[in-house]
């Protein structure tokens, strides 16, 4: 892969006074699957339509394969898209939506119907050649409206929110398709969503979002293991977030507690310290000293149960709650509401976040 297939340079998009994307820079190479991850409202679909060509953008410029295509109406962009409601044609069958595109650009009919067939033997829908979307499922609709994408030989296929309308199992398995799919075509894909676990799945990339600009953008585990803020730490996965001051001794001073922990703030900054759920351990005895080693007692204020996993949330004696994420392997010790635990975790496990 090359980097700077997709160039965005300095993107700005203004509403009157309303600034949704502010200043926005990204690479994104050649055959790479990125995610644009955020909540409603950060901005990731008005940055995936500017790239499309649906939105008309206020500064900057955005190069596909080493040409600007920012003054470029959508149907002359070397790009498709796929959107959340898949936008077929009711009165289309299956290989009639899929052949649309080609139609259009003046291929022949021979050739036509060796790409159509081509496309939904690619998702495995050339035995529904012949049905209407209404008689489709939405799994089946989500594919239909691949193949139709797939079909026009785009360079970059952007997805907005594509398995947002299908219910969990089937958008879990619309998740791991995809992305062979992906990996199979070799085509630069951009998908926008808001579900993380659906990024960390896909992507070999994730840009987070927030308020138009990209918070931060990597590859899911270091995102996860290394958040440069607190907001991106929130949005990646659960974390225990603790608000907590830096001491002279540079520990970390919070509720009562004295936290070791590597960091380079300042004696008496505010800075907030980050756990994740499954490096803290929970027992019902006090586990025996070790180096780097912090143990703390609580009391277990709430047990959920999540199928391969039991999340315990727990309070320690002076107020700050924790979560703790365990294995739910049969015979493991169960923990019930007002137990007295005592949660631990090696100091290393721990980051320091200063904004």
């Amino acid at each position: 892969m090359s980097d700077g297939f997709i160039r965005v340079e300095r993107l700005v998009k203004r509403y009157s006074d309303l600034v949704v994307l502010d200043d926005i820079s990204l690479d994104v190479a050649e055959g790479e699957f990125l995610a644009l991850l955020g909540p409603s409202g950060c901005g990731k679909t008005t940055l995936l339509r500017s790239i499309a060509g649906f939105v008309d953008i206020s500064g900057g410029d955005i190069v596909i394969d080493g040409r600007s295509v920012k003054h470029l109406p959508p149907n002359r962009r070397p790009v498709n898209t796929v959107f959340q409601n898949y936008a077929l044609f009711p009165h289309l069958t299956v290989a009639q939506n899929v052949a649309f595109g080609p139609r259009r650009a003046g291929v022949s009919p021979k050739d036509i119907a060796a790409i159509v067939d081509e496309s939904l033997t690619t998702v495995g829908m050339a035995t529904f050649a012949g049905r209407f979307p209404s008689q489709l499922s939405g799994g089946q609709q989500q594919r239909v409206a691949l193949a139709r994408a797939i079909a026009n030989k785009p360079k970059v296929l952007l997805l907005d929110e594509p398995l947002g309308a299908l219910d969990l199992k089937l958008r879990k398995q619309m998740q791991i398709e995809l992305k062979s799919l992906q990996q199979k075509l070799g085509i630069t894909f951009i998908f926008v969503t808001h579900d993380q676990e659906e990024a960390l799945v896909m992507a070999d990339r994730i840009a987070v979002m927030d308020a138009g600009r990209i918070a931060q953008i990597g590859r899911g585990r270091d995102i996860y293991h290394a958040p440069s803020e607190r907001y991106v730490a929130d949005f990646i996965g659960d974390a225990n977030l603790i608000s907590a001051t830096v001491a002279a001794d540079r520990t970390l001073v919070v509720a009562g507690l004295s936290i070791p922990a590597g960091h380079a703030a300042p004696a008496g900054a505010e800075v907030t310290y980050l756990l994740r759920p499954e490096a803290v351990t929970l027992t019902c005895e006090e586990p025996p000293k070790a180096s780097g080693g912090i143990v703390v007692r609580a009391k277990v204020k709430d047990v959920v149960f999540i199928g391969g996993a039991v999340r315990v949330y727990a309070v320690t004696d002076g107020g700050q709650e924790f979560i703790a994420q365990q294995t739910a392997l049969a015979g493991a010790t169960e923990f019930g509401r007002n137990d007295a635990v005592f949660l631990s975790w090696h100091c290393d496990s721990g980051q320091v976040l200063t904004k």
